[in-house]
């Protein structure tokens, strides 16, 4: 191509001469390339020499990059513009669009700010559940006298068994608590008559919670039921581990 030849000659032969000569400086040079095609990149790439044409070229790529705006200044000029994000950067599968605050569950049992458990104070707030719980019991009772069999009679059954496990329940942890207040009582009345203090074990505890519970069969007349009970456990227990008999 004729045009591009000259236009290479043109843009090459100035900046080899003095710049009295009437020709175009290396800034006029640097403006002229970004408008050449590649043919004329070529040729003129020839003309000036590779070391020259790529100073020409990295000057030229520099200053426009210099003139590019920054993303960030252009979103602190103006906060209602919108997010300039690069290409080259993948957007992530699960993208949080807008910030949510997060529900955090608080389990009273095992925070601090709902104090420390106290059975003793537990017990004396909520003594007015003791009078619902039998009101609920007798209520069961009737309920299970109308219904003397079928699906009704068991669910009724059932039912009133529970509640009367819990009530069995809730009067042994009521006979440890008054026995551990009776070891406090005693142990401060040997500390203020000048004895060292003593604290009992678990193992220690559990051997008086069960001398006591001794003491309150044999006195109720249940002693030999529950020692006839424990035994066919403990047999049922051992048969378990017994190898099978194979004969």
């Amino acid at each position: 191509m004729p045009g591009a030849s000259s236009r290479a000659r043109e843009a090459a032969g100035p900046s080899r001469g003095a710049p009295d000569g009437g020709g175009l400086g290396p800034r006029d040079l640097q403006k002229d390339t970004s408008n050449m095609s590649f043919e004329e990149l070529l040729e003129l790439q020839s003309q000036l020499g590779t070391k020259t044409y790529k100073r020409l070229v990295a000057g030229n790529s520099t200053k426009q990059q210099g003139s590019r705006p920054l993303v960030q200044g252009a979103c602190v000029a103006d906060k209602h513009r919108p997010l300039e994000m690069s290409a080259k950067v993948r957007v992530p599968f699960l993208r949080q669009v807008v910030p949510i605050s997060k529900k955090v569950a608080r389990d009273p049992r095992f925070d601090d700010l709902s104090g420390e458990y106290n059975p003793e104070v537990f017990d004396k707030t909520y003594q007015f559940l003791n009078d619902i719980r039998a009101k609920e019991k007798e209520l069961v009772k009737k309920q299970l006298k109308k219904h003397r069999s079928g699906q009704e009679h068991e669910k009724l059954q059932q039912l009133l068994q529970r509640m009367e496990q819990q009530e069995m329940a809730q009067q042994e942890r009521k006979r440890q608590q008054e026995l551990c207040l009776a070891l406090k009582q005693e142990r401060r009345a040997q500390a203020q008559q000048g004895h060292r203090p003593y604290f009992l074990k678990k193992s220690e505890q559990r051997q008086l919670v069960l001398a006591e519970k001794f003491k309150e069969l044999k006195r109720s007349r249940k002693l030999d039921s529950f020692l006839s009970r424990k035994r066919r456990r403990n047999a049922g227990k051992d048969r378990r581990h017994l190898p099978l008999n194979k004969d």
